[in-house]
């Protein structure tokens, strides 16, 4: 470490405030000095002192004053990133404290991604409540693009589901749980389901659900129906919801591609069927991220293990 970061360092930790992180939030988030001051119930005068302390203690100008209002400089956006997971850390910290004190089992902010969401996370959940029982999970639906940056922000402790390839590795650990075959299904007594190998003209007759195209398996999908010569479906609908796909699926002719587990429960009542279709996408890993400078809370670790424990079971 440089003299000069040496000197940063010993001049934050010894004037820094919580105050100045949390009005450097808002100002990023609200491109106002006056609206942020307003929001945490301070004078605009005192905010701006605030911000300007800050700056002269980092040494770097935070924001630029343009016609959009208070923009953050690189420099902004690089402490406004690390205020935001002090402050997630602080409130976790607190919240776990308050759970102890009541006597409770502690608490961890899940991510789940489709791949997770309808059978795997469930059936983890039952094995929690027999181990855990005063545990309290939150789960988060969303894509990669959501819940990553929650996760880097300390917004979410873990993002269980499909792993992304290739993206989101520099602040984040990734660990492989199992591997997981991508099928295509839909409802009992689907016209295809009885087609021993549909091609691509008899799958593109019907509607498709797609995953949103911000996700790997979209990617590789549209991919799929690029090598074989076709295009997009004509109607689609994008949803990483397997509540809303299954509603769709089983109401309707629609098609949908989807990890192999997801659906096992709807296929085995005989309310959706697989689709003889062999998706010719490579069989991908569903795993856990996590934050690569994160230590884990004892409520985090129970529920990292516990991840561990199912894939076992399903891999076995």
């Amino acid at each position: 470490m440089s003299r000069t970061q040496i000197r940063i360092v010993e001049r934050v930790l010894t004037r820094l405030k919580l105050k100045q992180l949390r009005l450097l939030v808002a100002v990023g988030e609200q491109h106002s000095i006056l609206h942020a001051a307003q929001a945490l119930n301070m004078s605009q005068p005192a905010a701006t002192k605030l911000i300007k302390d800050l700056e002269l203690d980092f040494d770097v100008q935070l924001f630029d004053r343009t016609n959009r209002g208070m923009v953050p400089t690189v420099f902004g956006q690089a402490l406004i990133r690390h205020g935001k997971l002090i402050l997630a850390q602080i409130s976790h910290a607190a919240q776990e404290l308050d759970d102890l004190n009541e006597g409770n089992g502690g608490r961890v902010v899940v991510g789940t991604l489709l791949a997770a969401s309808a059978d795997f996370l469930p059936r983890v959940l039952h094995r929690l409540v027999v181990e855990k029982p005063g545990l309290v999970v939150k789960l988060v639906e969303g894509t990669n693009e959501v819940l990553m940056p929650a996760l880097r922000s300390g917004d979410v402790d873990l993002v269980v589901g499909r792993l992304p390839m290739h993206r989101h590795r520099a602040e984040i650990e990734q660990e492989r749980l199992f591997d997981e075959e991508v099928i295509c299904v839909a409802r009992a007594g689907h016209p295809l389901t009885g087609i021993e190998a549909p091609d691509l003209a008899d799958l593109m007759r019907f509607p498709w659900i797609l995953p949103p195209a911000e996700t790997t398996l979209r990617r590789q999908l549209d991919q799929v129906f690029v090598d074989l010569g076709g295009g997009a479906p004509a109607y689609a609908v994008e949803s990483v919801s397997y509540l809303a796909n299954r509603g769709l699926l089983v109401g309707s002719d629609m098609l949908a591609v989807m990890p192999a587990h997801v659906p096992r429960h709807d296929i085995g009542t005989g309310a959706l069927a697989r689709v003889n279709w062999q998706v010719p996408i490579p069989i991908g890993p569903v795993g856990v991220s996590m934050r690569r400078s994160a230590s884990l809370s004892p409520s985090v670790a129970g529920f990292l293990a516990a991840l561990r424990r199912e894939a076992a079971e399903i891999s076995a």
